[in-house]
């Protein structure tokens, strides 16, 4: 899954201060990808008033059972990327991904898959015939500066490590949580796990004072450090926080994500991810004139098959500041 909307706005995230520990809802907004004949999936990162959750700085859900329109499943046609790793995490369905340094991997629920585009990658994304349309998270994390122009990679990891506790199983997709660390490489301390709580726990769960954290529901209904939330929106967590409270009556399965808060100012717009409005345009210049040492042809694509880049905006807009107000739930 990509960012295909296209009329992207240009938006320049500019690094914020520590809130710390809040309850901060953000609601869910449906957005068609593959046009609007596309399926629609629920996004809740970035925000207008909270760009990036550390380095995370896109978060789909993709075949949520509270989104309201419709479509038939696309194929994502070749695109590029460049600054982010993407992280596609399936809880159903199977994705055939390709991309240009050759990677052709079916996805599957299970793994964990990291795309790393660093300087410039393209990759696609086909339903795999006979599977489910599909349920899961795609995520992007945005490259710290001083490691946006390493050459691109894709990993896929079978075997995650596990934190579990009674009443709580917590797949550890990058990062860490309490001592069990992910084999995924990541350029940033962060965190992001796939946590399931039975019915009737009450425990908590370890965090680092010094990350700002988030928590998307999947399903179900769970009281998270005071705050009750359900499917659909993102609560935001702040920062300054040793351990996170947890309890569920019925159960759960939501997503934890977490990580240094970003210190950079980023640019993004489509699928790029940048320094400033200069890095983009260079990147859809690349893209447009098919320049193959940055973006290189995709094995089994004809390069017809190539999704053009949208028309970049007229004017730079404003920088998007992070305004996270006093806690509520």
């Amino acid at each position: 899954m990509s960012d295909l909307d296209p009329h992207p706005e240009e938006a320049l995230c500019e690094a914020g201060p520590c809130p710390g520990p809040v309850t901060e809802f953000f609601p869910a907004r449906e957005v068609p990808l593959g046009g609007v004949r596309g399926v629609f999936v629920e996004r809740v990162l970035p925000q207008r008033d909270l760009p990036t959750v550390g380095a995370w700085c896109f978060l789909d859900h993709f075949g949520s059972p509270t989104v309201t329109k419709t479509g038939a499943s696309p194929d994502i046609d070749p695109h590029p990327h460049i600054g982010l790793q993407t992280v596609t995490w399936p809880f159903d369905g199977r994705i055939r991904h390709r991309d240009s340094v050759g990677s052709d991997v079916e996805i599957e629920p299970g793994q964990l898959n990291l795309m790393t585009s660093g300087r410039g990658i393209a990759h696609s994304e086909y339903k795999v015939a006979g599977a489910h349309s599909g349920h899961g998270l795609q995520l992007w994390i945005a490259l710290p500066g001083d490691r946006t122009g390493i050459e691109p990679h894709f990993e896929q990891h079978r075997e995650l490590p596990v934190y579990a506790t009674p009443g709580v199983r917590a797949i550890v997709l990058i990062g860490s949580l309490g001592a069990h660390t992910s084999p995924a490489i990541a350029y940033t301390p962060l965190v992001g796990a796939d946590v399931r709580i039975e019915p009737g726990t009450e425990t908590t769960l370890p965090l680092e004072p010094g990350f700002e954290y988030a928590v998307l529901v999947i399903e179900g209904e769970v009281t998270v450090a005071g705050a009750e939330v359900g499917a659909g929106p993102l609560l935001y967590l702040g920062t300054e926080r040793t351990e996170l409270p947890l309890s569920s009556a019925n159960g759960a399965h939501f997503a934890l994500i977490g990580g240094e808060p970003f210190g950079e100012d980023l640019v993004m717009w489509w699928n790029f991810v940048g320094r400033s409005h200069e890095d983009i345009v260079t990147a859809r210049n690349d893209w447009e004139n098919r320049n193959i040492e940055r973006f290189a042809d995709i094995a089994g694509h004809p390069p017809e098959q190539r999704i053009p880049a949208p028309p970049l905006p007229g004017l730079h807009l404003k920088p998007r500041k992070r305004r996270i107000g006093p806690a509520r739930t």
